[in-house]
């Protein structure tokens, strides 16, 4: 794959970045400190902003590699703050494949703002970096993440039991994944598989 690290990328309604030290207080109040959002996550609500600002720490020293991808999602009529993450929490090199993670604050579940997220996130893998395979995942009691996956044309491939640990404990785990060929099979303008998205360099 052509790895160029965490670029911004600009949609209708979100800006993409990368994550700055400015953002823990607002990344631990928008939705890191929230037991519902991190219900069915694998790493547990935060309980102070220190933890936050550590996680960040990590997060900033690695954008330094050409195949780190974490941003920080920005509604743009909310301003600067971010309001949730989406990255590539896996990434198979000899497969070209990238395995997506991603999370939302509580206030703006429900209004198609991680499906555009994850649809410019999947163009960018796709149409820069030179993916072949995009998968995820979710914990089946979590049905709203899948909604997600399969409104930006991931196809379902099987439910792996007691294969996933979360919050939960030892869970199911729902497995989607959309591949290059999939995408070209239905053509650049199918909704389901393109983004009005921008990229530049940071």
């Amino acid at each position: 794959m052509n790895h160029c690290g965490t670029q911004s990328i600009e949609t209708e309604r979100l800006v993409l970045r990368r994550f700055t030290a400015d953002d823990a207080e607002t990344m631990y109040r928008n939705w890191a400190s929230d037991p519902e959002v991190t219900e069915y996550l694998t790493w547990p609500a935060h309980t102070g902003v220190e933890i936050s600002k550590a996680v960040l720490k990590d997060w900033i020293a690695s954008y330094s590699r050409k195949d780190y991808y974490q941003w920080a999602i920005v509604l743009k009529e909310h301003g600067e703050d971010p309001i949730g993450s989406i990255a590539a929490v896996h990434l198979a090199e000899e497969l070209a494949l990238v395995h997506i993670g991603y999370c939302l604050g509580k206030a703006w579940w429900h209004r198609g703002i991680m499906t555009e997220a994850l649809k410019a996130v999947m163009t960018f893998f796709f149409d820069v970096v030179g993916a072949n395979r995009i998968e995820s995942r979710h914990d089946p009691r979590n049905p709203h993440s899948g909604d997600v996956m399969k409104k930006c044309g991931m196809k379902y491939e099987g439910t792996m039991r007691s294969s996933d640990r979360n919050n939960q404990g030892i869970c199911d785990a729902c497995w989607y994944a959309m591949l290059k060929a999939d995408r070209q099979e239905f053509g650049p303008d199918d909704a389901n598989f393109t983004a009005d998205a921008k990229w530049r360099n940071e």
